[in-house]
């Protein structure tokens, strides 16, 4: 192999790290990548590290130990979420999204790929230390934000359906209530194959209002005997004040409505901006 030159190394490191967040490479990986010593790789590092932090590119950290190495993990910083949020806020907030129901037209936001990206950005952040195993989400509107939470966080993306499919084989089947009121009852299905019992599950859809569509994947994990570590959605109202599911980590709130002009007051939640 021809000699690789620092801003090659630099830039190839780069790509690896960015292109697999919150993965452990080992300092062997990238000697035997590039036929470098040790030393050099971690002088190479360091001047990654000192760099995404300069441009509030995430987070290079050094884990100890015999299998220890480097992890990158997209944490943004406290400038950029607020940035980010409050700019899809704007968007939100603008007249006719209103939907009957007083339900936001979201998808043009979520399926947004950079939005979709700094959104679970933000949430994976928040459960890091909590080691889940999936994320799961409900079909279909909350997949594109689940997805890019289970790529930050390294972990695969479980989606619960509203009924089974044969080519997923035999599935666990649960009724759930639905509806403000809770005058409806659905249906969700996942397939026994998804999911291993004992593993830590993370919840994250797009929109909460009274909350039974989260409290129906809640009841599901448990008859899978999962533990869930975390909630999140992109959007909760503010009304009606009593939640079906606690502790529910939502990045932006929808404080208010505007029938008339069909619009929405929607803002980032309080905890963004927090340090």
């Amino acid at each position: 192999m021809d000699r690789i030159k620092r801003n090659e190394r630099l830039a190839a490191m780069a790509r690896v790290l960015t292109g697999t967040p919150n993965r452990l490479y080992t300092l062997s990986h990238f000697t035997e990548m590039f036929g470098a010593a040790k030393s050099t790789v971690s002088e190479d590092l360091s001047i990654l590290a000192d760099t995404f932090a300069q441009f509030d590119l995430g987070r290079l950290s050094t884990v100890a130990g015999a299998a220890g190495g480097v992890i990158y993990r997209a944490i943004p910083s406290r400038e950029k979420r607020i940035a980010a949020l409050e700019e899809l806020s704007r968007r939100l907030s603008r007249p006719g999204r209103l939907l009957p129901g007083d339900f936001l037209y979201t998808t043009d936001i979520t399926c947004d790929s950079d939005a979709s990206e700094i959104m679970g950005e933000i949430l994976a952040c928040r459960y890091y230390e909590k080691n889940p195993n999936f994320v799961l989400t409900m079909e279909t509107k909350g997949i594109p934000v689940a997805m890019m939470t289970a790529k930050m966080l390294n972990v695969p993306l479980v989606i619960a359906r509203r009924d089974s499919k044969a080519y997923e084989g035999s599935a666990v089947k649960i009724n759930y209530i639905s509806g403000e009121t809770g005058d409806r009852i659905e249906t969700m299905a996942l397939a026994r194959r998804a999911v291993t019992p004992g593993q830590k599950a993370l919840i994250i859809d797009d929109f909460m209002k009274g909350g039974g569509t989260l409290r129906g994947m809640h009841d599901l994990m448990r008859e899978f005997d999962v533990e869930v570590v975390g909630t999140g959605v992109v959007i909760a109202t503010a009304e009606p004040h009593l939640k079906r599911v606690d502790g529910v980590t939502a990045l932006m709130v929808l404080s208010e409505v505007d029938r008339d002009r069909g619009s929405a007051v929607v803002k980032p939640s309080d905890w963004i901006y927090e340090d």
